[in-house]
C-alpha cells in the first residue's frame, strides 16, 4: 500500500506537468558521460533548467557505443551526479529513461542485448534507479521491440513499475503503431497502465519512402502512428529532430536517402521562412515540430545549443508557412 500511495502523491504533484496538453522541447542527453565531458553536461542541463526547460530524455544503453566499457549508462550517471549536486533539481526536471538494448556483455551487441523479459524490464529499471539516483522516473520507454517475449509479459511488467511507484507513466519507443494499440488493449485487459507514449524518429525534411534505415533501431514516424496518437490521445515525441546538425551545417550533409527533390524543395522554404520569422533554421524546425503537437527531443553538446532550441518556443508560424513546406514535402 505504501508504493500505491507514493504514486498517487506523486502522480497528484506533477499532474499538471506530465499530462501538459501542449508538446514540450525535451533534452536529449544521449551524449552525456561519452561524448559530452560531465562538467559540459552539468552547464547544458543547469542551462536548460534556467531557460524553463522540464524534461530529460535518456536511456539504459546510452552510450555504449561511444564508452570504453562497452555497455550503457553514462547518461545516466552523470544526471545523477548532477541532481546530487543540485539540491531541488529533481522538483524542477522530469526524468524519461528507456530499458531494451543495453549490452548485457561489453561490447557484445545485439547479441546480448537487453530484451523485454519481466525479469530484464524490473533489473533494467531497478539499474537505472540506482544510476540516476532516485526512486521513480516520470516516463519509462519500451526502447525498441522485443519479439522473442510474449507481449503480454512486456505490458504486465511495466504495469508493476507503474503499480510500485517507481515508473509514473509508461511509454513505446520504436515501436509500430499495431503493436502499441495491441499492447494498449492488453493492458486493459490486464488492468494495467497502458503505454500514453510514443516516440519515434521524426523531422521536417523526410527521407524516400520505403528507404532502410541505416541507424540501428531507428524508426521513422508514420501517419499510422500520428492516427493512432490522435485518436487515443497518445503523447508523440520525436528524436533526431534536427538530424545531427544538417539543416545548418554543411560538414553534416544529410544521409544519401534524403537525397530526393522533396529535401530541396523543403530546405529552399525553410531558407525564407526563416528569414520571414527572424530565426535560425533550426528553430523553424522546432517550431514546426511543436505546432503539429510533436515534442522534439533536443541532443546538444554546448549551452549555446539549448538556449537557441529553447527560443524555438516563441518561433510563430503562420498557415501561410505551414502550407508552403506541406506543399514541398
Amino acid at each position: 500500500m505504501t508504493d500505491m500511495n507514493a504514486n498517487t502523491n506523486r502522480t497528484d504533484a506533477h499532474a499538471t506537468d506530465i499530462n501538459e496538453a501542449n508538446p514540450r522541447i525535451v533534452l536529449g542527453t544521449m551524449g552525456f558521460g561519452t561524448q559530452v565531458d560531465p562538467d559540459t553536461s552539468f552547464a547544458i542541463l543547469d542551462a536548460f533548467v534556467a531557460g524553463g526547460g522540464g524534461w530529460l530524455d535518456t536511456a539504459n544503453c546510452y552510450s555504449f557505443w561511444a564508452d570504453p566499457s562497452g555497455v550503457g549508462g553514462a547518461s545516466e550517471r552523470v544526471i545523477g551526479a548532477w541532481l546530487a549536486a543540485r539540491p531541488g533539481a529533481r522538483d524542477a526536471v522530469r526524468i524519461a529513461t528507456k530499458v531494451r538494448q543495453n549490452p548485457l556483455v561489453p561490447h557484445s551487441w545485439p547479441q546480448s542485448a537487453e530484451g523485454l523479459s519481466a525479469r530484464a524490464v524490473h533489473a533494467g529499471m531497478a539499474a537505472s534507479l540506482e544510476r540516476l539516483g532516485v526512486d521513480h522516473v516520470d516516463l519509462l520507454w519500451a526502447h525498441a521491440e522485443d519479439r522473442t517475449v510474449p507481449l503480454e509479459e512486456t505490458v504486465g511488467a511495466f504495469g508493476e513499475l507503474v503499480t510500485k511507484g517507481v515508473a509514473l507513466r509508461v511509454g513505446a519507443a520504436n515501436h509500430p503503431a499495431w503493436r502499441v494499440e495491441r499492447a494498449r488493449s492488453l493492458a486493459r485487459e490486464q488492468g494495467v497502465e497502458p503505454w500514453t507514449a510514443l516516440q519515434l524518429r521524426h523531422s521536417l525534411v523526410q527521407p524516400r519512402p520505403l528507404t532502410p534505415v541505416a541507424e540501428g533501431g531507428h524508426r521513422h514516424l508514420t501517419p499510422d502512428d500520428l492516427d493512432l496518437a490522435e485518436a487515443e490521445g497518445l503523447e508523440v515525441w520525436a528524436y533526431s529532430s534536427l538530424l545531427w546538425g544538417s539543416y545548418t551545417r554543411p560538414e553534416k550533409p544529410f544521409p544519401a536517402t534524403y537525397d530526393h527533390p522533396g529535401t530541396a524543395g523543403v530546405l529552399a522554404v525553410l531558407d525564407e521562412v526563416a528569414d520571414e520569422v527572424s530565426a535560425t533554421k533550426n528553430q523553424v524546425v522546432l517550431a514546426w515540430l511543436l505546432h503539429r503537437g510533436i515534442a522534439p527531443i533536443v541532443g546538444v553538446s554546448r549551452v549555446q545549443h539549448v538556449e537557441e532550441a529553447l527560443a524555438a518556443r516563441d518561433v510563430r508560424l503562420g498557415d501561410d508557412h505551414l502550407a508552403r513546406f506541406e506543399a514541398a514535402r
